[in-house]
């Protein structure tokens, strides 16, 4: 229990301090809005190191030279664990919004860094709010913003890593829409951190494999109808390989 008091202190005194940082980044934004979102970036990015760093969890990164820095990707991932988020953006290669429940919009101040950093926050019993969230990421992507989505909308419980969900295939039209590659991405050992002995935190190793671009314009008719279905296939292929 001492470990995730630690952290919590930690992110209380950083939300604390935001009071001060994110008009800060309003300020920028004014002059120059490409470094208001680095700066949004550095400030969550060096956060969830922190958090990384009291949690005591060693991230080993595989393919990152899969990811473009010249060009807005959508990334898509298993979902294992709440510490998915943190781990991943604490190693994002450029300013990228992610998509997330709506229950997180509710979080004052973080929240409030959400929006700095182009997240959007979906309601996935509502339909028509969700095509609404999938039509802004596309604006986003289209405007230089990689987009960073969970396909299977829910982290997934079982024990095995090679365990998820169905993936959605409506999130993908941000990349078909937008013209846009998808980066698969593949997290084991995030659920031991925190899930399997909650409310304690336990120290451990996570692994994130990038893996190769799918360009959507490389795909024929058949492959674009099961995009999703095709980067899960890929994902297991990581996991199953790592």
């Amino acid at each position: 229990m001492i470990r995730i008091t630690i952290v919590l202190l930690f992110v209380i005194i950083f939300l604390i301090f935001s009071l001060i940082l994110i008009p800060v980044s309003y300020l920028i934004e004014r002059f120059n809005k490409p470094a208001a979102d680095r700066y949004s970036q550095a400030i969550i990015s060096w956060a969830f190191s922190v958090v990384e760093f009291l949690a005591g969890v060693k991230v080993t990164t595989r393919g990152s030279e899969n990811v473009p820095r010249d060009e807005a990707v959508l990334y898509a991932s298993n979902h294992r664990s709440i510490f998915d988020v943190i781990l991943i953006y604490a190693r994002m290669f450029r300013p990228t919004g992610i998509v997330a429940k709506k229950e997180i919009k509710k979080v004052p101040i973080l929240s409030w860094w959400m929006v700095r950093m182009h997240c959007r926050f979906m309601d996935r019993d509502d339909m028509k709010q969700s095509l609404k969230v999938i039509l802004e990421c596309i604006e986003e992507a289209k405007n230089g913003i990689s987009i960073f989505i969970f396909p299977e909308g829910t982290r997934t419980k079982g024990d095995s890593e090679l365990d998820m969900l169905p993936f959605k295939e409506g999130s993908f039209k941000v990349a078909t829409k937008a013209g846009i590659k998808i980066i698969p991405v593949a997290i084991s050992g995030s659920r031991k951190i925190l899930e399997r002995q909650f409310p304690r935190i336990k120290p451990g190793k996570v692994t994130i494999i990038y893996g190769a671009p799918i360009d959507p314009k490389d795909l024929d008719k058949e492959q674009l109808k099961h995009i999703g279905e095709l980067c899960q296939d890929k994902i297991r292929e990581m996991l199953e390989q790592k």
